[in-house]
């Protein structure tokens, strides 16, 4: 390459939770740079879950914690053309983007559920990844199951 690599952007922690987790959830799920509103959006949304799972004896962050790891993918397919034909190839995920797609993904179908408030939206989206059900369980498992179909070409792997 010959520009150098951007450094590293460091992310402060939120304010409520202390976690910079939750911080990076937020920045993606703010809009048009309303971060005040997209905290709002997030912990309300914690308070939902709190709520509809008061018989868990986790906390609501917890809750949503092992909701993201129950959507991080492990494996990926990338395009690859060798001679005239493009192969998708399966390689594992770097940590970062892990964390990242599954943030994303959660984002991405928890707006486009039905409901009243995107609040709403992502707790029910939370609880669904937390029972290992939902949109975004759907597309990880869609992308194990399209991995494991291209095992055979592992070996194009660059």
């Amino acid at each position: 390459m010959r520009k150098s690599k951007p450094k590293k952007r460091i992310i402060l922690p939120d304010p409520k939770y202390n976690d910079v987790l939750v911080s990076q959830f937020v920045n993606n799920l703010m809009v048009d740079g309303k971060k005040t509103v997209a905290y709002g959006v997030f912990y309300d949304s914690m308070e939902m879950v709190g709520q509809k799972m008061k018989n868990s004896e986790l906390s609501p962050l917890e809750i949503w914690k092992k909701a993201l790891e129950n959507i991080t993918p492990q494996v990926e397919v990338k395009s690859r053309r060798v001679g005239g034909a493009t192969f998708q190839v399966p390689m594992e995920i770097r940590s970062e983007r892990k964390v990242s797609i599954s943030i994303k993904n959660m984002i991405l179908f928890a707006r486009k559920r039905a409901g009243r408030s995107m609040s709403e939206k992502l707790a029910a989206e939370i609880q669904a990844a937390y029972n290992e059900e939902g949109g975004a369980y759907k597309r990880k498992e869609e992308i194990h199951r399209m991995a494991e179909a291209n095992r055979a070409f592992a070996h194009f792997r660059f």
